[in-house]
C-alpha cells in the first residue's frame, strides 16, 4: 500500500504552473517535524494536479500549516551531464487546511488576502472529486468535533 499522510508547514510559496495541454500543476515543499526534541525537520516535495492545485495555490502560502494525503512517487531522469537523477515526491490527492486563516507560522501574510467571494469552499482539495464543499478527511476534525463545512478555514 502506498499511502502518505503528512502534517506540517509550507517551507516556500506554492509554484502554480499550467502544462502545455492546459492542466494545472502546483509544487510546494512541506516541513514536517520529527519526533524528538533535537531532531531536524524533513522537507518533503509535494505535487498537486488539476483544480486542487489551483485551490492549494490560492489559499496556501509559506508558513501555513496543512494536512496532506497522497502517495509517494519516485521518478528518474537524466540531467544535462547525462547522470541519472532520482526525485522522491508526494503526489497530493487530498488536503485540509490547519490553523486559522491568519496563521502564518511567522511568515508575512500574502498581499491581497483571501478571496472571500468563494463562500462555498469546504476547506480542502480532492483530486477527482466533483464536490468542492466536501472535506476529504470526513465531517469531523482529528479530535472528533464536527466540522462546519460552510466555513472555509
Amino acid at each position: 500500500m502506498n499511502k502518505v499522510i503528512l502534517k506540517g508547514r509550507l517551507a516556500r510559496d506554492v509554484d502554480l504552473r499550467t502544462t502545455p495541454s492546459g492542466k494545472s500543476v502546483a509544487q510546494a515543499t512541506i516541513a514536517v517535524d520529527r519526533w524528538g526534541k533535537d531532531q531536524p525537520a524533513d522537507f518533503i516535495p509535494l505535487v498537486i494536479w488539476g483544480a486542487s492545485a489551483e485551490t492549494f495555490a490560492r489559499y496556501l502560502f509559506k508558513g501555513r500549516e496543512v494536512l496532506v494525503e497522497g502517495r509517494m512517487q519516485v521518478r528518474n531522469y537524466d540531467d544535462k551531464s547525462g547522470n541519472k537523477r532520482y526525485v522522491t515526491e508526494v503526489i497530493v490527492e487530498n488536503f485540509e487546511f490547519c490553523g486559522s486563516r491568519n496563521d502564518t507560522g511567522g511568515a508575512p501574510a500574502p498581499s491581497g488576502g483571501y478571496d472571500s467571494g468563494n463562500a462555498g469552499f469546504g476547506g480542502g482539495g480532492s483530486a477527482g472529486s466533483s464536490s468542492a464543499g466536501s472535506s476529504p478527511f470526513g465531517t469531523s476534525d482529528s479530535f472528533g468535533k464536527p466540522v462546519d463545512e460552510d466555513i472555509p478555514f
